[in-house]
């Protein structure tokens, strides 16, 4: 068998399919596992709707077990790297540092003086004194009786 490199890219043959992968016997000689969780970049639920036997396929060498020559493969990780076409931020809310204004720190206008704490905060005030309203209004009407 051939010295297989961690994190070479090599061509190999499906060979067999099983629930939780498939074996692929690797140019060069050697076999290795592709778990089903690195077949595609979508969730397989079958890995016969993304592979056949005998298929050509490219795969990542993860890692090799001297020991047991055990040999891990992933086809995402040999995929290769889609491009972003927009180059747009990823958070729709995002705004270039310029665009962002000044603020004071100690003015009430700070994008941060209502931070997400401070809301829930404002929040368990008003529903505990809902809560104690009601508390006193069911204590009435239990006194009257």
């Amino acid at each position: 068998m051939s010295e297989h490199v961690v994190g070479s890219i090599v061509e190999g043959k499906v060979i067999k399919i099983t629930p939780f992968g498939a074996i692929i016997a690797l140019e060069g000689g050697g076999q290795g596992l592709v778990h089903i969780s690195q077949i595609a970049n979508s969730f397989v639920q079958d890995i016969n709707d993304h592979l056949k036997v005998n298929d050509n396929v490219k795969v990542k060498i993860m890692s090799v077990d001297p020991e047991t020559n055990r040999i891990s493969l992933s086809i995402r990780a040999a995929l290769p790297k889609p491009e972003r076409t927009d180059k747009a931020p990823r958070n729709p809310n995002y705004k270039p540092r310029e665009q962002r204004g000044n603020f004071d720190k100690n003015s009430d206008s700070h994008p941060s003086s209502q931070t997400p704490l401070n809301d829930f905060e404002e929040k368990m005030k008003e529903f505990l004194k809902q809560s104690n309203d009601k508390m006193a209004s069911l204590n009435k009407r239990a006194n009257k009786r």
